[in-house]
């Protein structure tokens, strides 16, 4: 597959997910996955949580011309995982390595746990080391980075604001408000929509917020992505996510903002040429 012949970059999926699950790891149908990208066009960042699943990262997007790799240590699915360079410094200078992460703060599971406020602060000062360690791994190797911010969007801006000019990068599932989404543009970053804002809204859980943030901050401050096998947009809703769903991100996009496919699609390609120094076109 020519590079010039991709059409919609996936800047976040999971395809090293291959434990999961039968009808939601690709353990089995991998190839075919990537064969469905690569007749529509596609291609993707696959994402790391941990050590495994980055040197997982890695090991696909060196077997597959259209997927790269993103490197990195969730801030809560593993809490006794421990970032360390070293483990990290070989497969950083791999070519289809573009980024770091995903990394950040998550404190949603805090939020919703009965632990004691002491714990919870041991918690939040655990995620922050560990934050920090791979923002500064990102700038030694001048990499962007994938953030995970959840619930943590104030604590995430305070720490990268101390390193200012000198850390870039892209906020995954962007689920700030619009105030916030400006904030860290300025800070130099992007951000990033799934296919959640297919979905029809709920009472409690409105579309009019992520809508107004994808009208109104430049169209070269946004990407598209799937988080695949998760959150499968519609029609596929309910279904195992794949990167090929990721157009149908890009429609609704075009759709929200009043601008034609071609335009957005177009300025798309741009904006991963941009963040990740990868030419396309």
């Amino acid at each position: 597959m020519n590079l010039k012949q991709i059409k919609y970059i996936d800047i976040h999926s999971h395809l090293g997910f291959g434990d999961l699950p039968a009808q939601a790891g690709y353990k089995e149908d991998l190839k075919e996955v990537i064969q469905r990208m690569k007749d529509s066009g596609v291609a993707t960042i696959t994402v790391g949580t941990d050590l495994e699943s980055s040197r997982e990262a890695v090991k696909i997007a060196n077997e597959f011309e259209n997927v790269w790799a993103c490197i990195g240590a969730h801030p809560a699915d593993k809490r006794d995982f421990v970032f360390e360079e070293k483990d990290f410094e070989e497969m950083v200078k791999n070519t289809k390595v573009l980024a770091i992460g995903e990394c950040g703060l998550d404190y949603y599971i805090n939020q919703k746990s009965n632990i004691k406020n002491q714990i919870e602060i041991q918690e939040k000062e655990r995620q922050q080391k560990e934050f920090i360690k791979q923002i500064e791994f990102a700038i030694k190797y001048n990499k962007p980075l994938m953030l995970h911010i959840r619930d943590a969007y104030e604590d995430a801006y305070e720490i990268l604001s101390k390193y200012k000019d000198r850390v870039r990068g892209n906020i995954h599932f962007f689920a700030g408000g619009l105030e916030w989404a400006k904030k860290f543009i300025e800070l130099g970053f992007t951000v990033s929509f799934t296919g959640v804002i297919t979905f029809p809204p709920k009472a409690d859980q409105p579309r009019a917020d992520t809508y107004d943030i994808i009208r109104n901050v430049p169209l070269d401050k946004i990407h598209i992505e799937t988080d695949s096998p998760f959150v499968a947009p519609i029609p596929y809703r309910g279904k195992r996510n794949e990167p090929t769903y990721v157009i149908e991100v890009a429609k609704k996009i075009a759709e929200i903002r009043g601008e034609t496919l071609e335009q957005v699609q177009n300025q798309l390609i741009k904006n991963f040429e941009n963040s990740f120094g990868i030419k396309i076109n």
